[in-house]
Order: C-alpha cells, then sequence, then structure tokens
C-alpha cells in the first residue's frame, strides 16, 4: 500500500461525491507537472489522504489505476485547466473529526519528504500541490488523529489491469494462424459470455445458483477460471461456467465470494456484510452440489481468484 495526499480546495465537493480523483496531464503553457504525474502511480488499494480548508476531512481508498479521461462536471471550478486529464477512481469516507495538520506538524515534520512535500516546515500547505506521496508514518500519524483504522481494504479489484489482460488475450486470438476464422469468432465471443459458451453452460446450468432467477436474458455466463487464463478447449467448456445474476458475478469474478465444491458459499473478508445483506441474500448459505468437471474449475477459482 502507498499513501498519497490530495489537496482538493476548490473540488472536494465534486470529488468525495463522485468518487475519484482527476487532474489535467499537463500544466498551463504545456508544462510538467510532478504532482500531476503522481497520478499514474496510484494503485488499487492506495490510501489517500483529502486535504481541504486546512484540515484532513475524508480517507480514500483508490479502486484502480488512472485512466485518459476528459474533465468531469466541475462547474465553475477549473475552467483554466485542459480538457484532457488523468481520472482514478477513489472511494472516499468523510472523517467525524477533521484534523488540521499544522497543529500536529511537530508529529509529522520528521516523516516529511524534502521535495515535493505537500506541507511546508511551519504546516502550512504548499500551493500548486495535487496529488504527493507521503510515508506510511506520516500516514499513520493523521489516520490515528481522525480515528480512522486500517483494516482489510475493500478495492474493488483492479479491473483496467484484467481488462488489459483480456485484450492481449484476444489480440493473441485473432492473430493465431492455426484455427480458422469459425473458431477465432467463438473464442471471442466467449470472452463476454456469449455465443457456443454460452449455450454449453445453460447445458449444466438453468439458474442463478445464488438468486435463483431462471430467465437467460438476465444471466450472464461467468467463467469459473478466468477466460483470460483458459486454453481453447476451456474457454469453451461448459462446465467452466456458471449462469449467475450480474451482481452475484460482479462477486465472482472479482473474488469476492467462491463456492466449495457441496455449494457452500465463501464470502471474502474484503466483501462489506451490509452489501449482502441490502441484496438480501442473507438466507443463502448454499446453492446445491457441483459435478466433477465444476469442481476442477473451482478449486482453481478458491486457489486463485477468491480473495479469503
Amino acid at each position: 500500500m502507498r499513501y498519497w495526499w490530495v489537496n482538493q480546495n476548490q473540488t472536494f465537493k465534486h470529488e468525495v461525491q463522485g468518487g475519484f480523483l482527476w487532474s489535467p496531464k499537463r500544466s498551463k503553457g504545456d508544462r510538467r507537472n510532478p504532482f500531476y504525474d503522481t497520478m499514474i502511480e496510484v494503485r488499487a488499494g492506495d490510501l489517500v489522504l483529502s486535504f481541504c480548508d486546512t484540515q484532513i476531512k475524508a480517507v480514500g481508498v483508490a479502486q484502480g489505476s488512472a485512466e485518459s479521461a476528459t474533465k468531469p462536471a466541475f462547474g465553475n471550478v477549473g475552467n483554466q485547466w485542459d480538457n484532457e486529464g488523468w481520472l482514478v477512481l477513489v472511494e472516499f469516507t468523510e472523517v467525524e473529526s477533521p484534523v488540521r495538520p499544522k497543529d500536529i506538524i511537530d508529529d509529522l515534520r520528521p516523516h516529511m519528504s524534502a521535495k515535493h512535500a505537500p506541507l511546508q516546515a511551519n504546516g502550512n500547505g504548499n500551493q500548486g500541490v495535487y496529488l504527493a506521496e507521503v510515508s506510511a508514518t506520516f500516514a499513520e500519524i493523521i489516520l490515528a488523529k481522525v480515528g480512522f483504522s486500517v483494516g482489510p481494504v475493500a478495492a474493488e479489484p483492479d479491473e483496467s489491469v484484467n481488462e488489459v489482460a483480456d485484450e492481449a488475450a484476444q489480440e493473441a486470438v485473432q492473430g493465431r494462424t492455426d484455427i480458422g476464422p469459425t473458431q477465432k469468432q467463438q473464442l471471442v465471443l466467449a470472452r463476454r459470455g456469449q455465443g457456443v459458451f454460452k449455450a454449453n453452460v445453460r447445458l449444466n446450468e438453468q439458474r442463478c445458483r445464488v438468486t435463483g432467477v431462471i430467465d437467460p436474458k438476465f444471466l450472464i455466463a461467468s467463467h469459473i477460471k478466468p477466460w483470460r487464463v483458459s486454453n481453447d478447449q476451456e474457454k469453451l467448456d461448459g462446465c467452466n461456467g456458471l449462469l449467475l445474476s450480474p451482481h452475484v458475478d460482479r462477486l465472482f469474478d472479482g473474488g469476492l465470494i467462491s463456492f466449495d465444491d457441496d455449494g457452500t458459499i465463501r464470502h471474502s473478508s474484503l466483501l462489506p456484510p451490509e452489501v449482502w445483506s441490502a441484496w438480501g441474500l442473507d438466507a443463502v448459505k448454499g446453492v446445491g452440489g457441483f459435478n466433477a468437471a465444476q469442481c476442477a474449475f473451482l478449486e482453481y477459482h478458491r486457489t486463485k481468484i477468491f480473495k479469503a
């Protein structure tokens, strides 16, 4: 985990409510800005301290890496910024007891970087800073003051990483010369749970195991062993798939739930209980057993994908 300080004097309301960080890629005059360059270093699970009006008012958890994006709807704020920039999704929690770093500068000063620090030695904020990295000890002092406990970080899976891997695997399939266009098409369709793959899954599964929904129009054929790491046979194998409701698919694909061979549901420690409860799934304990071929794929999911 890395720790970041973001100055949000102008954008606190927009970025905290919207769940993101956004910066231009370059400063005015097309100049590089080290506090914009840091955006591309953020990774899922990193912690972000939100500084606004001289106080740390919120703490966020990064949900993924930076991506190119046009400027969000900031209203009249940031009219001087370029329209193209970096976007990082961050889930913020506003703290109940904001802390003024200047009041604890004696504790923080020994742990401040000599270069690119977000605070001056006297505790005043450094103008021009947007996103700056801070040390773990620096962050922990502030987190203790605001009463924020860092437990298991419930960041979403870094979907951008998986998406890049999927795209690379798809390009590899499309560039092959050992298979014909029909097989290529079916392998590519299988990536999205479509084509022959979904038909094969429906030969084994007739409903979402968790919600009980049976109409296939509202179900996703989800690979148990991810498409990107499966061989040609596994990509189309109906036993390497489950029919899942979209919200259940998201949990399964992200490793937040898995299944034992007898159908017992495993819940990740990163899955907030209130999410499961809000979906009305508290009563679901087991979903029925799986056949031998499905069990082999589930073993892969439990050991490689599931986040215990």
